[in-house]
């Protein structure tokens, strides 16, 4: 069984860092994706970054290209950890931030098309302020 745990969250001023991290166990075997959502208060989920663990391609929406790193590092076979580096971070990234994964990073028009039933963390919250 899939498991994620996010790690991370916080508050932090505009223009600060943060990273989050998620430690996903349970997949063995031959490259897959993890990745990052965020839900704002009120609003839709949004896509923010993937890493395929294979290779290491990654992927970045529009949103945050340029401020935020996603990186990977594998512990032995069935333990993965992702990151989230967010830097010079905006009002706006404040958030929900959840970790995903799917067996592929399939992202299509700007946006990561996870399989329905793909496991998730709890997610974690960031709230920036002025």
């Amino acid at each position: 069984q899939v498991q994620l745990v996010e790690s991370g969250g916080g508050s932090v001023q505009s223009g600060g860092s943060l990273r989050l991290s998620c430690e996903a166990t349970g997949y063995r075997g031959g490259g897959f994706c993890l990745g990052w959502f965020r839900q704002a208060s009120g609003k839709e989920r949004e896509w923010v970054a993937a890493i395929t663990t294979g290779d290491e391609t990654t992927y970045y929406s529009d949103s945050v290209k340029g401020r935020f790193t996603v990186s990977h590092v594998s512990q032995d076979i069935a333990k993965n950890t992702v990151y989230l580096q967010m830097d010079n971070l905006k009002l706006e990234d404040t958030a929900t931030y959840y970790c995903a994964a799917d067996r592929e990073c399939t992202v299509l028009a700007g946006q990561w098309r996870i399989a329905d039933n793909s496991p998730w963390g709890q997610g974690t919250l960031v709230t920036v302020s002025s």
